[in-house]
């Protein structure tokens, strides 16, 4: 359900973006904001994973530096029939955590000290089975593309503010006023609500790779209380990093609303539990 909400939501993005590119740039410019959006973000999509690693002073660990923590991702990765990851380690005292990688084959999770630190083995399972789960869910390829649609939406805005837009729309210039204003706002809207989507089906597809969706209704809980008293300073720099993370790092929304990248934590600890309930979820301790 999940992936179909998302394929609809894409699917918006992409009317939008024909919209928005006759009403502001016309056949013409419509190509070419998308011909260069496109570029930037197949630069992106092949470099983004080294960059943020880079961004947060990520360092490779492997069972000689960090034995625990790279046999539950190992454990993991064999439950979720994936190759194992690159596994990284972050110095901040805030406990999350992130997956990048443009495949399963280019994967990578990491993991903060901070979340080493607070959380107890099963929870930190539970965390890292949803990090894998964005991996096998090709989630970095979804928002890729909806970056790409969205970032061309806003060339079209920056072409009608220099070069005065399509006029020949139905609505003339007030529709090319209209759409430079809300045009780039509808879009990072419905990306945002993607990216929501997306972490709801990485709960879900978590919960069945660890088989206990207690352990991450549990950790979830605990590093949202940690994101709101403790800062993560690389974050705050560079807040377009911010979804990628399991909880906002920047002290996230209390609820779901249109300007927030991930669901309200009450709302995914409430679906992880209805899941526990269930029966038949049950697989090898990630330690055992």
């Amino acid at each position: 359900m999940n992936m179909v909400k998302t394929g609809m939501l894409i699917a918006a993005m992409t009317a939008l973006f024909m919209g928005v590119g006759f009403m502001l740039g016309g056949e013409a410019g419509m190509l070419i904001a998308l011909l260069i959006a496109a570029g930037m973000n197949f630069f992106a999509y092949w470099n983004s994973d080294k960059m943020v690693l880079r961004m947060y002073g990520a360092r490779e660990v492997d069972e000689t530096t960090a034995p625990d923590f790279v046999r539950i991702v190992r454990q993991l990765a064999e439950n979720a029939g994936l190759p194992m990851p690159r596994t990284f380690i972050i110095e901040t005292d805030q406990p999350n955590a992130f997956a990048t990688g443009r495949n399963p084959e280019n994967g990578a999770v990491a993991a903060t000290t901070g979340l080493l630190r607070m959380l107890t083995p099963e929870e930190v399972a539970g965390v890292m089975a949803h990090e894998l789960a964005h991996i096998k869910n090709r989630d970095t390829l979804i928002m890729t593309i909806t970056a790409t649609i969205a970032g061309a939406i806003s060339m079209l805005a920056n072409f009608a503010i220099f070069f005065g837009g399509n006029r020949n729309n139905p609505l003339g210039i007030v529709g090319v006023i209209l759409m430079m204003i809300l045009a780039p706002l509808a879009a990072a809207l419905v990306q945002m609500a993607i990216s929501r989507t997306r972490e709801y089906s990485a709960d879900a597809e978590g919960a069945a790779i660890c088989g206990r969706p207690q352990w991450l209704a549990s950790a979830l809980k605990k590093i949202e209380q940690g994101a709101k008293r403790i800062d993560n300073t690389p974050a705050e720099n560079n807040p377009a990093t911010a979804h990628m993370f399991i909880i906002n790092p920047l002290h996230a929304h209390k609820r779901d609303s249109l300007f927030s990248t991930h669901p309200a934590t009450a709302n995914r600890v409430a679906k992880l539990m209805e899941m526990a309930g269930m029966a038949g979820m049950k697989v090898k301790s990630p330690w055992g």
